[in-house]
C-alpha cells in the first residue's frame, strides 16, 4: 500500500522543528541584517547567530545529525528531510549553518573508525556549546571535474611524515570550515591528494579525506592555518564558506579518514544524500513563498473591487507554485526512502536536488510577477528569497556541471533498469 501520511513519530519530529523554527528561526533575519549588522563585516552577520545555534545544541538538533547506533539521536533521512523543510519555510542562513555542520560529520559518519568516532564526535553529542563541523571540497579553481581521468585533482595536498600529514592548499566555500573565530570549525573533513600514494594519473587513487579539528590547528604556528577573506554574496548573507589556506598543517596519522584510493567514493556518497536534503530545501523555501504570496493575494485589491485572489492570472501563478512545491516534496520523500536501499536509488537524489532547487527559483520569481513591481521594495520578502533560492541550483554540486553529469551516468549504464525505484527490479 502506499501511505503519504506521517508516522505519529514523524509527525512529533515536524512539530517540535516547527516550534524550534517559530521560537528560534523566525526572528533570524532581523538579527543578522539588523541595521549594525548590515554595515559590519560579513563575518559578523555570521557571527550573530550563534546564539540561535546554541538554542539548536541544547535542543539535540545537532546531536540529532550523527545517527543513534553512533551515539546520536538521528534517524533515516526521510526525517533530515522532515527537519530542512521546516527550516527553510522559516529562515535560510541560520538554517544552512545547523544543516552546515550535519554534511561536515557525514564522512565521518560514513568511513570513520569507532576509535574516530568516539574522539571527533565528542563535542557534537553533548547537547552543550556551538561546535561546527565542516566538509572542506571547493577550491578557488573549481572543483566540479576533480575526479575525471587525466585531470589535475585537487590541489590541496599532503604528504606523510613519519607519524603526521602535513597539508597545504587554498579551499572555498566550505559552510562552517573558519569556525566561529577564524581558527576552524571542530571538525573538518578536508579532501585532498596524498602526494606519492598513487601515480600522478591516477586521481582517484590519491584523494584522501583527512579530519582537521581546532585542537590540530591551534598545536601548529599560526600560519598554518589562515582566513584569507569572507566572500561576500547575493544571498545567504549569514553563512560562513570562506576562501582558506592551509600551509604545513601537521595533523596525526591518525586523523585519515578516508585513505588515498576511498575518499571520491566517500565524498560522492555524502553528495549523493545531501542532493535530497537541497531538494526540501526548494521545497521549504517554496512553501514559505506560496504563504507569503498567499496572503498578499487574499489581502490586496490593487485598486480593484475584489481581492487579487480572485483574479484569474494570479490564481494561475499560485496554482502553478503549490504544485511544484507538491511535486517537489513528493520527489524528495522517494528519494529519502530509496537512498541506499536500490541499486539506483542516487538518481532520485540527484533529480530531487534540481526539481526542487530549480522549481524554488522558478517559484519565487512567479511571486514576485503575481505582487508586481511592490515586490521590489525591501520591506517586501521576495527579494531576499530569491537571493536565497538561486544559490540551490548551483552549490552542493551544480546542476549544469555535477548532478546532470551524474544522472547521464546512471542513464548509460547497461544495468540501468529506469523504474526499479517504483515498481522494484525485473526479474
Amino acid at each position: 500500500m502506499i501511505d503519504f501520511s506521517l508516522s505519529p513519530e514523524q509527525l512529533a519530529l515536524r512539530n517540535a522543528i516547527r516550534a524550534f523554527a517559530e521560537a528560534n528561526l523566525k526572528t533570524a533575519r532581523s538579527v543578522y541584517e539588523s541595521p549594525g549588522q548590515t554595515s559590519s563585516k560579513w563575518e559578523n552577520r555570521f557571527r550573530s547567530t550563534q546564539p540561535i545555534y546554541a538554542e539548536a545544541a541544547k535542543a539535540g538538533l545537532i546531536k540529532a545529525q550523527i545517527p543513534k547506533q553512533l551515539g546520536g539521536a538521528g534517524g533515516p533521512l526521510i526525517e533530515a528531510a522532515l527537519v530542512v523543510e521546516e527550516f527553510y519555510a522559516v529562515d535560510t542562513s541560520a538554517s544552512l549553518t545547523i544543516l552546515g555542520t550535519g554534511l561536515g560529520l557525514t564522512p565521518l559518519i560514513l568511513a570513520g573508525s569507532p576509535e574516530q568516532h568516539k574522539k571527533f564526535f565528542k563535542p557534537f553529542l553533548e547537547g552543550a556549546g556551538t561546535p561546527l563541523a565542516s566538509l572542506v571540497f571547493s577550491e578557488p579553481g573549481g572543483s566540479a571535474n576533480f575526479a575525471e581521468p587525466g585531470a589535475p585533482g585537487f590541489q590541496t595536498v599532503a604528504r606523510l611524515e613519519g607519524d603526521e600529514y602535513v597539508i597545504s592548499g587554498e579551499k572555498i566555500w566550505a559552510t562552517n570550515c573558519s569556525g566561529w573565530d577564524d581558527r576552524g570549525a571542530d571538525v573538518q573533513c578536508v579532501l585532498c591528494r596524498v602526494i606519492g600514494s598513487a601515480s600522478t594519473e591516477d586521481v582517484r587513487g590519491q584523494t584522501a579525506i583527512i579530519v582537521v579539528t581546532r585542537e590540530d590547528i591551534a598545536s601548529n604556528d599560526p600560519g598554518a592555518y589562515s582566513v584569507l577573506s569572507h566572500p561576500e554574496t547575493v544571498g545567504l548573507r549569514a553563512v560562513n564558506g570562506p576562501h582558506i589556506r592551509f600551509k604545513d598543517l601537521r595533523v596525526p596519522k591518525f586523523n585519515l579518514l578516508a585513505p588515498p584510493g576511498k575518499g571520491v567514493d566517500v565524498v560522492e556518497m555524502t553528495f549523493t544524500a545531501s542532493a535530497a536534503i537541497v531538494g526540501a530545501m526548494g521545497v521549504g523555501i517554496m512553501r514559505q513563498t506560496f504563504d507569503r504570496v498567499l496572503a498578499w493575494a487574499k489581502e490586496n485589491r490593487r485598486g480593484s473591487k475584489e481581492a487579487m485572489i480572485h483574479k484569474q492570472s494570479v490564481a494561475d501563478l499560485l496554482i502553478k507554485i503549490k504544485i511544484r512545491c507538491e511535486a517537489a516534496r513528493a520527489l524528495v520523500w522517494k528519494a529519502a526512502c530509496c537512498f541506499g536501499s536500490t541499486q539506483f536509488g542516487a538518481e532520485l537524489c540527484y533529480e530531487a536536488k534540481i526539481f526542487g532547487s530549480e522549481s524554488a527559483v522558478a517559484s519565487v520569481m512567479d511571486a514576485i510577477n503575481l505582487v508586481g513591481v511592490s515586490a521590489y521594495s525591501r520591506s517586501q520578502p521576495f527579494g531576499d528569497l530569491l537571493n536565497d533560492a538561486v544559490v540551490l541550483p548551483i552549490f552542493d554540486g551544480g546542476n549544469v556541471g555535477v548532478r546532470r553529469r551524474q544522472i547521464e551516468a546512471i542513464f548509460a549504464n547497461d544495468a540501468y533498469d529506469p523504474w526499479e525505484t517504483t515498481f522494484g527490479a525485473d526479474e
